[in-house]
């Protein structure tokens, strides 16, 4: 498994906790059909399906249709539980650019049935994450500006402010449920415009003051 990098040295801390939310913007929840939550909406992910910048997403022989999704990462480094909102960015270290890959045809197969979205979002290497910035260097976590491209097209563009949830809030939550800890990570969510990416693709993800994070596809 990849160590996590902090402004291009190798972070004091493995990574922990994958913990993802979402539906955390309303037009991203518009395009799957999916109700606004009245509380984050929160699953895990494996530490490994993470992976580094210039490293390779795989398409897993399972799925069929597998989509990109681009989100604001947010690093860890104090440990805590039940954090108020107030304090909650004290507990944030660093920031960087995710990808939470989705195989998007298992994921829908298992809303249909009830059952979790554990398989679709899994998988080795459906984590993708850049170097991460020192949390200091970014003023406002919610006046961020998001982009994503595949093979140079943008698929995906939009802007933190659009979050139901801020980042403070859902440090918060999270630590209501599980004793955050130095090296977890928590995926914000994506705004709209998830699509698929195929065998050779080349995907480049960026967030306003963060280290660019690029992956290329393949099917092995």
């Amino acid at each position: 498994m990849p160590k996590l990098t902090f402004e291009g040295r190798v972070a004091p801390h493995r990574c922990g906790k994958i913990l993802c939310i979402g539906s955390n913007y309303a037009l991203h929840a518009a395009e799957m059909s999916s109700p606004l939550p009245v509380e984050p909406l929160i699953f895990l992910k494996p530490s490994s399906a993470l992976i580094s910048c210039n490293e390779t997403v795989v398409l897993p022989p399972q799925s069929q249709e597998v989509h990109h999704e681009v989100e604001l990462v947010v690093l860890i480094v104090r440990s805590g539980k039940n954090i108020d909102r107030r304090d909650a960015l004290d507990f944030v270290g660093g920031y960087a650019v995710g990808l939470d890959m989705t195989a998007r045809d298992l994921q829908t197969k298992a809303k249909a049935k009830g059952k979790p979205w554990s398989v679709a979002k899994g998988f080795d290497t459906f984590a993708p994450v850049g170097d991460f910035a020192a949390a200091s260097t970014i003023e406002d976590p919610q006046k961020l500006e998001i982009s994503l491209t595949v093979d140079g097209t943008v698929r995906q563009r939009g802007s933190t402010k659009d979050m139901v949830f801020s980042v403070a809030e859902l440090v918060s939550f999270c630590s209501s449920i599980f004793s955050l800890e130095p090296g977890d990570l928590i995926y914000t969510g994506t705004p709209a415009g998830v699509g698929p990416v195929t065998d050779g693709d080349l995907i480049v993800a960026s967030i306003t003051g963060l280290p660019e994070l690029r992956v290329d596809v393949r099917r092995i």
